[in-house]
């Protein structure tokens, strides 16, 4: 039987990540994925911008997307889009990969190419984290699950529905109706 070999999270940090394929750290094993799809990366540029402009207009923190991000343990992930509040980048080198604060928010783009079971795990290395929501968007479906720390389902929202994309506690006034950001 052959044996995985793990890797640290400096490991993975020293690694040099080839075109057309990204990586992620999911308790020491590497995890290797093809590059995301024009769709995908536009419904990501979507809802980054618009997000990004409302943290920035008010003075909230930071929205990124693609950045890696040291979680717990062995653990490195790269939301699709992601958002920090500001206090907590105070005294951090954002010039460090993988960056050594988790998101207060992150969202996954779910790609066809993805498995519920590693989208589950990646939804609770976020919140074991500390991240208070975690967005999982279907565009294919145009819904969203929304999870939080202490509640094990999900909320569902649907374009159709008029649901919208808002975190209250986290960004107070904004509401991204979710067919605008679906498209």
């Amino acid at each position: 039987m052959a044996t995985k070999t793990l890797l640290t999270t400096e490991q993975y940090a020293a690694l040099e990540e080839p075109e057309g394929v990204r990586y992620e750290l999911s308790e020491g094993e590497l995890i290797v994925t093809p590059s995301a799809s024009l769709f995908h990366n536009e419904l990501r540029d979507e809802l980054n911008s618009r997000m990004r402009a409302f943290v920035k207009s008010h003075s909230l923190g930071t929205v990124t997307s693609e950045t890696d991000m040291k979680l717990v343990g062995e653990v490195v992930r790269r939301p699709d889009v992601a958002f920090i509040r500001a206090r907590r980048l105070q005294d951090v080198d954002l010039d460090q990969s993988p960056l050594p604060v988790s998101p207060d928010l992150a969202a996954e783009i779910v790609s066809k190419n993805d498995r519920a079971d590693d989208l589950l795990l990646k939804v609770s290395q976020y919140l074991e984290a500390g991240a208070q929501a975690v967005w999982l968007m279907y565009s294919n479906k145009r819904l969203a699950y929304r999870y939080v720390p202490g509640n094990p389902a999900p909320e569902v929202r649907t374009a159709e529905a008029g649901d919208r994309f808002e975190e209250p506690d986290l960004l107070p006034g904004l509401s991204l109706p979710l067919a605008v950001i679906f498209g």
